[in-house]
Protein backbone atom coordinates (compact mmCIF):
# COMPACT_ATOMS: atom_id res chain seq x y z
CA UNK A 1 0.00 0.00 0.00
CA UNK A 2 1.23 3.53 -1.29
CA UNK A 3 -0.47 6.74 0.45
CA UNK A 4 0.30 9.62 -1.62
CA UNK A 5 0.16 13.13 -0.23
CA UNK A 6 0.06 12.55 3.19
CA UNK A 7 -0.59 15.00 6.07
CA UNK A 8 0.12 12.50 9.16
CA UNK A 9 0.90 13.00 13.22
CA UNK A 10 4.63 12.05 13.80
CA UNK A 11 6.11 10.38 16.41
CA UNK A 12 5.56 13.58 18.75
CA UNK A 13 1.86 14.39 17.56
CA UNK A 14 3.37 17.02 15.24
CA UNK A 15 2.04 17.48 11.78
CA UNK A 16 3.80 16.15 9.62
CA UNK A 17 4.57 16.27 5.71
CA UNK A 18 5.31 13.77 2.81
CA UNK A 19 4.61 13.01 -0.88
CA UNK A 20 4.69 9.04 -0.34
CA UNK A 21 4.34 7.15 2.94
CA UNK A 22 5.05 3.30 2.00
CA UNK A 23 3.10 0.30 3.48
CA UNK A 24 5.08 -3.20 3.52
CA UNK A 25 4.58 -6.12 4.78
CA UNK A 26 1.94 -4.78 7.48
CA UNK A 27 4.63 -2.16 8.60
CA UNK A 28 5.25 1.28 8.10
CA UNK A 29 8.54 1.64 5.06
CA UNK A 30 9.33 4.49 3.30
CA UNK A 31 8.23 7.93 3.91
CA UNK A 32 9.59 9.46 0.68
CA UNK A 33 9.21 13.30 -0.65
CA UNK A 34 9.94 12.36 -4.56
CA UNK A 35 8.87 9.87 -7.10
CA UNK A 36 10.40 6.60 -6.80
CA UNK A 37 10.35 3.19 -8.06
CA UNK A 38 8.45 2.35 -5.37
CA UNK A 39 4.96 3.78 -7.26
CA UNK A 40 5.85 2.41 -10.41
CA UNK A 41 3.60 -0.62 -10.66
CA UNK A 42 1.31 0.66 -8.12
CA UNK A 43 -2.28 0.65 -8.67
CA UNK A 44 -3.80 4.63 -8.26
CA UNK A 45 -7.05 4.59 -6.63
CA UNK A 46 -9.05 7.19 -8.20
CA UNK A 47 -12.35 6.61 -6.26
CA UNK A 48 -12.19 4.42 -3.47
CA UNK A 49 -15.76 5.12 -2.38
CA UNK A 50 -18.27 1.93 -1.94
CA UNK A 51 -14.66 -0.26 -2.18
CA UNK A 52 -12.27 -1.52 -0.51
CA UNK A 53 -9.26 -3.28 -1.97
CA UNK A 54 -6.02 -4.99 0.41
CA UNK A 55 -3.39 -5.05 -2.33
CA UNK A 56 0.06 -4.07 -1.36
CA UNK A 57 0.13 -2.13 -4.56
CA UNK A 58 -2.68 -0.12 -3.71
CA UNK A 59 -2.15 3.75 -3.99
CA UNK A 60 -4.34 5.95 -1.82
CA UNK A 61 -4.36 9.76 -2.59
CA UNK A 62 -4.88 11.13 1.25
CA UNK A 63 -5.34 14.63 0.28
CA UNK A 64 -7.51 16.42 2.62
CA UNK A 65 -6.47 13.47 5.44
CA UNK A 66 -5.15 13.19 8.49
CA UNK A 67 -3.07 9.95 9.22
CA UNK A 68 -2.98 9.11 12.58
CA UNK A 69 -2.13 6.51 15.48
CA UNK A 70 -5.30 3.82 15.65
CA UNK A 71 -6.27 3.99 19.21
CA UNK A 72 -5.92 1.33 21.73
CA UNK A 73 -8.23 0.34 24.22
CA UNK A 74 -7.15 -0.92 27.26
CA UNK A 75 -10.37 -2.10 29.18
CA UNK A 76 -13.29 -3.48 27.25
CA UNK A 77 -16.20 -6.59 27.82
CA UNK A 78 -17.10 -6.97 24.19
CA UNK A 79 -19.59 -9.41 24.89
CA UNK A 80 -21.84 -7.08 27.01
CA UNK A 81 -22.67 -5.47 23.76
CA UNK A 82 -25.23 -7.45 24.34
CA UNK A 83 -26.66 -5.48 27.33
CA UNK A 84 -26.13 -2.04 25.96
CA UNK A 85 -28.97 0.23 27.95
CA UNK A 86 -30.12 -2.68 29.99
CA UNK A 87 -29.46 -1.62 33.29
CA UNK A 88 -29.80 2.86 33.58
CA UNK A 89 -29.47 4.82 36.25
CA UNK A 90 -28.05 2.16 39.11
CA UNK A 91 -25.48 1.87 41.42
CA UNK A 92 -22.94 -0.57 40.52
CA UNK A 93 -23.65 -3.05 43.58
CA UNK A 94 -27.20 -3.10 42.34
CA UNK A 95 -26.65 -3.09 38.89
CA UNK A 96 -23.88 -5.87 38.67
CA UNK A 97 -26.37 -8.35 41.08
CA UNK A 98 -29.69 -7.32 39.70
CA UNK A 99 -29.21 -6.72 35.96
CA UNK A 100 -25.76 -7.71 34.72
CA UNK A 101 -25.28 -11.31 36.40
CA UNK A 102 -28.58 -12.58 35.61
CA UNK A 103 -28.02 -11.77 31.94
CA UNK A 104 -25.08 -13.22 31.90
CA UNK A 105 -25.94 -16.26 33.01
CA UNK A 106 -27.74 -17.17 29.93
CA UNK A 107 -24.60 -16.58 27.77
CA UNK A 108 -23.72 -19.30 25.79
CA UNK A 109 -20.81 -19.88 22.50
CA UNK A 110 -22.98 -18.48 20.06
CA UNK A 111 -24.18 -14.52 22.14
CA UNK A 112 -20.59 -14.04 23.26
CA UNK A 113 -19.19 -14.64 19.54
CA UNK A 114 -21.68 -12.41 18.17
CA UNK A 115 -22.06 -9.48 21.36
CA UNK A 116 -17.76 -9.97 20.78
CA UNK A 117 -18.04 -9.14 16.95
CA UNK A 118 -20.40 -6.64 16.99
CA UNK A 119 -18.66 -4.61 19.57
CA UNK A 120 -15.55 -5.07 17.12
CA UNK A 121 -17.32 -3.86 14.28
CA UNK A 122 -17.72 -0.03 16.57
CA UNK A 123 -14.76 -0.37 17.43
CA UNK A 124 -13.57 -0.55 13.72
CA UNK A 125 -15.72 1.98 13.26
CA UNK A 126 -14.42 4.28 16.06
CA UNK A 127 -10.97 3.68 14.96
CA UNK A 128 -10.35 0.88 17.80
CA UNK A 129 -7.86 -1.94 16.30
CA UNK A 130 -6.72 -3.41 19.33
CA UNK A 131 -8.49 -4.22 22.36
CA UNK A 132 -7.45 -5.53 26.15
CA UNK A 133 -10.74 -7.67 26.80
CA UNK A 134 -11.58 -9.21 30.39
CA UNK A 135 -14.51 -11.83 30.25
CA UNK A 136 -15.26 -15.54 29.77
CA UNK A 137 -15.71 -18.23 26.78
CA UNK A 138 -12.39 -16.56 25.50
CA UNK A 139 -12.11 -18.96 22.51
CA UNK A 140 -15.39 -17.43 20.92
CA UNK A 141 -13.89 -14.38 21.77
CA UNK A 142 -10.48 -14.98 20.10
CA UNK A 143 -12.72 -16.25 16.63
CA UNK A 144 -14.70 -12.69 17.19
CA UNK A 145 -11.52 -11.12 16.96
CA UNK A 146 -10.15 -13.49 14.02
CA UNK A 147 -13.13 -12.36 11.77
CA UNK A 148 -12.90 -9.03 12.30
CA UNK A 149 -8.81 -9.22 11.97
CA UNK A 150 -8.07 -7.11 14.99
CA UNK A 151 -5.53 -6.65 17.99
CA UNK A 152 -7.15 -8.44 20.99
CA UNK A 153 -5.25 -9.09 24.56
CA UNK A 154 -7.74 -11.12 25.90
CA UNK A 155 -8.54 -12.45 29.46
CA UNK A 156 -10.40 -14.86 31.49
CA UNK A 157 -11.29 -12.51 33.99
CA UNK A 158 -11.26 -15.14 37.75
CA UNK A 159 -14.07 -14.86 40.40
CA UNK A 160 -14.01 -17.58 43.45
CA UNK A 161 -16.63 -17.00 45.60
CA UNK A 162 -16.26 -20.30 47.42
CA UNK A 163 -12.73 -20.33 48.31
CA UNK A 164 -12.45 -22.95 45.97
CA UNK A 165 -8.75 -24.88 45.05
CA UNK A 166 -7.27 -23.05 42.02
CA UNK A 167 -5.88 -25.79 40.30
CA UNK A 168 -10.07 -27.37 40.50
CA UNK A 169 -11.35 -23.82 39.24
CA UNK A 170 -13.00 -24.46 35.70
CA UNK A 171 -12.12 -20.87 34.94
CA UNK A 172 -8.24 -21.59 35.62
CA UNK A 173 -8.88 -24.71 33.09
CA UNK A 174 -10.55 -22.42 30.55
CA UNK A 175 -7.27 -20.00 31.12
CA UNK A 176 -4.75 -22.44 30.87
CA UNK A 177 -5.85 -24.15 27.33
CA UNK A 178 -6.80 -20.85 25.94
CA UNK A 179 -2.69 -19.70 26.64
CA UNK A 180 -1.97 -22.63 25.40
CA UNK A 181 -3.68 -22.72 22.50
CA UNK A 182 -4.61 -18.79 21.32
CA UNK A 183 -1.60 -16.95 22.22
CA UNK A 184 0.56 -15.44 19.87
CA UNK A 185 -1.72 -16.39 16.76
CA UNK A 186 -2.83 -14.43 13.90
CA UNK A 187 0.79 -12.76 13.60
CA UNK A 188 0.95 -11.90 17.26
CA UNK A 189 -2.52 -9.58 16.77
CA UNK A 190 -4.29 -12.13 19.90
CA UNK A 191 -2.18 -12.44 23.28
CA UNK A 192 -3.52 -14.59 25.82
CA UNK A 193 -3.80 -12.74 29.31
CA UNK A 194 -4.20 -13.56 32.99
CA UNK A 195 -7.10 -11.74 35.15
CA UNK A 196 -8.18 -11.51 38.17
CA UNK A 197 -11.94 -9.51 38.32
CA UNK A 198 -11.15 -7.98 40.88
CA UNK A 199 -10.19 -7.76 45.22
CA UNK A 200 -13.93 -8.66 46.04
CA UNK A 201 -14.64 -11.14 43.68
CA UNK A 202 -11.76 -13.71 44.82
CA UNK A 203 -9.86 -14.85 47.82
CA UNK A 204 -5.98 -14.87 48.70
CA UNK A 205 -4.86 -18.18 47.49
CA UNK A 206 -6.41 -17.79 44.09
CA UNK A 207 -4.56 -14.37 43.87
CA UNK A 208 -1.33 -15.45 45.24
CA UNK A 209 -1.68 -18.86 42.98
CA UNK A 210 -2.94 -16.71 39.86
CA UNK A 211 0.36 -14.17 40.33
CA UNK A 212 2.63 -17.19 40.41
CA UNK A 213 1.19 -19.03 37.46
CA UNK A 214 1.32 -15.70 35.17
CA UNK A 215 5.14 -14.82 36.79
CA UNK A 216 6.31 -18.68 35.58
CA UNK A 217 4.51 -18.82 32.10
CA UNK A 218 5.66 -14.84 31.30
CA UNK A 219 1.47 -14.03 30.50
CA UNK A 220 0.32 -10.27 31.49
CA UNK A 221 -2.12 -9.41 33.95
CA UNK A 222 -5.62 -7.66 33.72
CA UNK A 223 -7.62 -6.39 37.20
CA UNK A 224 -10.17 -4.08 38.03
CA UNK A 225 -8.51 -2.00 40.93
CA UNK A 226 -10.36 0.59 43.26
CA UNK A 227 -13.32 1.19 40.75
CA UNK A 228 -15.51 2.36 43.73
CA UNK A 229 -14.97 3.83 47.25
CA UNK A 230 -16.72 0.99 49.03
CA UNK A 231 -14.29 -1.60 47.17
CA UNK A 232 -11.47 0.45 48.33
CA UNK A 233 -12.62 1.06 51.89
CA UNK A 234 -14.13 -2.29 52.73
CA UNK A 235 -10.57 -3.76 51.64
CA UNK A 236 -9.43 -1.93 54.14
CA UNK A 237 -11.67 -2.53 57.02
CA UNK A 238 -11.11 -6.45 55.81
CA UNK A 239 -7.36 -6.79 55.25
CA UNK A 240 -6.05 -3.74 56.39
CA UNK A 241 -4.45 -2.68 53.25
CA UNK A 242 -5.64 -0.71 50.00
CA UNK A 243 -6.76 -3.29 47.03
CA UNK A 244 -3.30 -2.24 45.39
CA UNK A 245 -0.91 -2.84 48.16
CA UNK A 246 -3.10 -5.79 48.80
CA UNK A 247 -2.52 -7.23 44.81
CA UNK A 248 1.21 -5.90 45.02
CA UNK A 249 1.62 -7.96 48.32
CA UNK A 250 0.57 -10.84 46.41
CA UNK A 251 2.35 -10.71 43.66
CA UNK A 252 0.11 -10.04 41.19
CA UNK A 253 2.50 -6.90 39.83
CA UNK A 254 5.37 -8.90 38.91
CA UNK A 255 4.49 -9.03 35.64
CA UNK A 256 3.59 -6.44 33.30
CA UNK A 257 -0.35 -5.18 34.39
CA UNK A 258 -3.03 -3.01 33.26
CA UNK A 259 -5.36 -1.87 36.44
CA UNK A 260 -8.62 -0.53 35.39
CA UNK A 261 -10.29 2.49 36.59
CA UNK A 262 -7.67 3.36 40.03
CA UNK A 263 -10.54 6.07 40.93
CA UNK A 264 -9.91 5.80 44.42
CA UNK A 265 -6.24 4.80 44.95
CA UNK A 266 -4.52 6.43 47.09
CA UNK A 267 -0.68 8.56 47.07
CA UNK A 268 0.80 5.56 48.07
CA UNK A 269 -0.93 3.35 46.00
CA UNK A 270 0.10 5.43 42.98
CA UNK A 271 3.84 5.19 44.06
CA UNK A 272 3.44 1.17 44.30
CA UNK A 273 1.90 1.53 40.87
CA UNK A 274 5.04 3.69 39.58
CA UNK A 275 7.33 1.69 41.28
CA UNK A 276 5.77 -1.66 39.61
CA UNK A 277 5.53 -0.27 35.98
CA UNK A 278 2.11 -1.20 36.33
CA UNK A 279 -0.28 0.39 33.30
CA UNK A 280 -3.68 2.19 34.39
CA UNK A 281 -7.01 2.21 32.40
CA UNK A 282 -8.55 5.31 32.81
CA UNK A 283 -12.14 4.68 31.91
CA UNK A 284 -13.89 7.70 32.49
CA UNK A 285 -17.68 7.35 30.78
CA UNK A 286 -17.60 4.33 32.94
CA UNK A 287 -16.79 5.68 36.26
CA UNK A 288 -19.43 8.99 35.28
CA UNK A 289 -22.54 6.64 34.44
CA UNK A 290 -21.79 4.61 37.70
CA UNK A 291 -20.73 7.68 39.83
CA UNK A 292 -17.69 5.64 40.71
CA UNK A 293 -15.75 9.28 41.27
CA UNK A 294 -13.12 10.58 38.92
CA UNK A 295 -9.79 8.82 38.53
CA UNK A 296 -6.80 11.18 39.66
CA UNK A 297 -5.75 11.13 35.96
CA UNK A 298 -3.11 14.15 35.91
CA UNK A 299 -1.76 13.02 39.32
CA UNK A 300 -1.13 9.62 37.61
CA UNK A 301 0.46 11.20 35.00
CA UNK A 302 2.86 13.50 37.12
CA UNK A 303 3.62 10.86 38.77
CA UNK A 304 5.19 9.62 35.99
CA UNK A 305 2.37 6.59 35.51
CA UNK A 306 1.35 4.86 31.88
CA UNK A 307 -2.23 5.85 32.11
CA UNK A 308 -3.93 5.08 29.00
CA UNK A 309 -7.27 5.22 28.10
CA UNK A 310 -10.32 2.32 28.02
CA UNK A 311 -14.03 2.03 27.77
CA UNK A 312 -15.28 -0.65 29.82
CA UNK A 313 -17.88 -2.36 28.60
CA UNK A 314 -21.05 -0.47 26.80
CA UNK A 315 -23.55 -1.73 29.40
CA UNK A 316 -21.66 0.63 31.89
CA UNK A 317 -20.80 3.31 28.72
CA UNK A 318 -23.02 2.77 25.71
CA UNK A 319 -20.62 3.50 23.27
CA UNK A 320 -16.98 2.77 21.68
CA UNK A 321 -16.37 6.27 20.96
CA UNK A 322 -13.03 6.85 21.80
CA UNK A 323 -13.03 10.48 20.79
CA UNK A 324 -15.35 10.91 23.87
CA UNK A 325 -13.08 9.20 25.94
CA UNK A 326 -10.07 11.33 25.05
CA UNK A 327 -12.46 14.30 25.66
CA UNK A 328 -13.82 13.30 28.43
CA UNK A 329 -10.53 12.32 30.50
CA UNK A 330 -9.17 15.89 29.65
CA UNK A 331 -12.66 17.70 31.08
CA UNK A 332 -12.46 15.40 34.07
CA UNK A 333 -8.93 15.97 34.95
CA UNK A 334 -9.68 20.10 34.85
CA UNK A 335 -12.95 19.51 36.75
CA UNK A 336 -11.25 17.24 39.18
CA UNK A 337 -8.63 19.73 40.37
CA UNK A 338 -10.25 23.01 39.38
CA UNK A 339 -7.29 23.49 37.06
CA UNK A 340 -8.68 24.03 33.63
CA UNK A 341 -4.71 24.46 32.51
CA UNK A 342 -4.24 20.11 33.61
CA UNK A 343 -3.44 17.99 30.78
CA UNK A 344 -2.46 18.61 27.48
CA UNK A 345 -4.11 17.31 23.86
CA UNK A 346 -0.48 15.61 23.11
CA UNK A 347 -1.00 13.63 26.37
CA UNK A 348 -4.22 12.52 26.04
CA UNK A 349 -3.35 11.84 22.69
CA UNK A 350 -0.43 9.56 23.83
CA UNK A 351 -2.55 7.49 26.09
CA UNK A 352 -5.17 6.46 23.91
CA UNK A 353 -2.73 5.59 20.96
CA UNK A 354 1.50 5.12 22.23
CA UNK A 355 0.74 4.51 25.55
CA UNK A 356 -2.40 2.05 25.30
CA UNK A 357 0.24 0.04 22.42
CA UNK A 358 2.92 -0.10 25.30
CA UNK A 359 0.23 -1.45 28.59
CA UNK A 360 -0.85 -4.04 26.00
CA UNK A 361 3.09 -5.11 24.92
CA UNK A 362 2.84 -3.86 21.29
CA UNK A 363 6.15 -2.12 21.29
CA UNK A 364 6.02 -2.01 17.74
CA UNK A 365 2.39 -0.04 17.67
CA UNK A 366 1.11 3.02 18.26
CA UNK A 367 3.39 5.83 16.72
CA UNK A 368 3.49 6.43 12.67
CA UNK A 369 6.95 5.29 12.04
CA UNK A 370 9.40 3.49 9.88
CA UNK A 371 9.73 -0.39 10.97
CA UNK A 372 6.29 0.26 13.16
CA UNK A 373 3.10 -2.02 12.65
CA UNK A 374 1.10 -0.24 10.13
CA UNK A 375 -2.19 0.53 12.24
CA UNK A 376 -4.19 3.95 11.30
CA UNK A 377 -6.71 6.16 11.02
CA UNK A 378 -7.53 8.86 8.10
CA UNK A 379 -9.43 11.59 9.38
CA UNK A 380 -11.75 14.05 6.68
CA UNK A 381 -9.90 17.24 7.45
CA UNK A 382 -12.65 19.28 5.38
CA UNK A 383 -15.01 17.90 8.04
CA UNK A 384 -17.11 21.07 10.13
CA UNK A 385 -15.93 19.35 13.39
CA UNK A 386 -12.34 19.62 12.21
CA UNK A 387 -11.69 23.18 10.99
CA UNK A 388 -10.81 26.01 11.82
CA UNK A 389 -7.52 24.29 12.56
CA UNK A 390 -5.60 27.01 15.50
CA UNK A 391 -3.79 23.18 16.58
CA UNK A 392 -4.96 20.56 15.21
CA UNK A 393 -4.52 18.44 18.87
CA UNK A 394 -6.94 20.57 19.81
CA UNK A 395 -9.51 19.78 17.40
CA UNK A 396 -8.59 15.62 17.72
CA UNK A 397 -8.72 15.26 21.50
CA UNK A 398 -12.05 18.20 22.19
CA UNK A 399 -14.07 18.08 18.84
CA UNK A 400 -13.17 15.67 16.33
CA UNK A 401 -16.25 12.79 15.76
CA UNK A 402 -16.36 9.08 14.65
CA UNK A 403 -18.04 10.17 11.72
CA UNK A 404 -14.56 12.05 10.63
CA UNK A 405 -13.00 9.07 9.96
CA UNK A 406 -12.54 7.75 6.44
CA UNK A 407 -10.47 4.77 7.40
CA UNK A 408 -9.51 2.23 9.70
CA UNK A 409 -6.16 0.23 9.25
CA UNK A 410 -4.64 -2.48 11.21
CA UNK A 411 -0.86 -3.97 10.63
CA UNK A 412 -1.95 -2.48 6.89
CA UNK A 413 -4.87 -4.17 6.14
CA UNK A 414 -8.15 -2.11 5.59
CA UNK A 415 -10.53 -2.56 7.52
CA UNK A 416 -13.32 0.09 6.89
CA UNK A 417 -13.29 2.48 4.41
CA UNK A 418 -15.49 5.26 3.33
CA UNK A 419 -18.56 3.83 5.49
CA UNK A 420 -17.88 -0.01 4.35
CA UNK A 421 -16.34 -2.70 5.96
CA UNK A 422 -14.40 -5.06 4.69
CA UNK A 423 -14.62 -7.85 6.37
CA UNK A 424 -17.71 -7.74 8.54
CA UNK A 425 -21.40 -8.31 7.37
CA UNK A 426 -22.54 -5.91 9.55
CA UNK A 427 -26.27 -7.01 8.72
CA UNK A 428 -25.58 -10.36 9.62
CA UNK A 429 -24.12 -8.70 12.76
CA UNK A 430 -26.89 -7.39 13.91
CA UNK A 431 -29.27 -9.75 13.08
CA UNK A 432 -27.85 -12.35 15.16
CA UNK A 433 -26.94 -10.33 17.84
CA UNK A 434 -30.53 -9.26 18.35
CA UNK A 435 -31.24 -12.82 18.39
CA UNK A 436 -29.36 -13.81 21.14
CA UNK A 437 -30.92 -10.60 23.25
CA UNK A 438 -33.99 -11.67 22.66
CA UNK A 439 -33.30 -15.10 24.06
CA UNK A 440 -31.90 -14.17 26.78
CA UNK A 441 -34.58 -11.38 27.71
CA UNK A 442 -37.15 -14.36 27.15
CA UNK A 443 -35.74 -16.54 29.76
CA UNK A 444 -35.32 -13.64 32.46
Amino acid sequence: MILKNVTCLDENFNIATTKYLTVKAGRFAEFEDTDSTVVKDAKDDKDSKNHVDHTDNRVIDCSGLLIMPAFYNTHAHSPMSLMRGFGENMALDDWLNNKIWPFEAHLNSDSIYWGTLLSMAESIKNGIVSTSDMYYFTSDMVRAYKDAKVKGNISRALVNFDQSKFEDMESVGEMKKAFEDLNGIEDGRIIIEASIHGEYTSDEATVRSLAEFAKEQNMRMHIHLSETQKEHQDCIEKRGVTPCKYFDDCGLFDVPTVAAHCVWISEEDMDILRDKKVNVSHNPQSNCKLASGIAPYYDMLEKGINVTLGTDSVASNNSLNFFETMKLSGLLAKVRSLDPTLVSPKDILYSATRGGAIAQGREDCGIIKTGYRADFIALDLSSPSMNPVHDITNNLVFSADPSDIKMTVCDGNILYQDGNFAHLDIEEIVRETKIQTDRILGLL
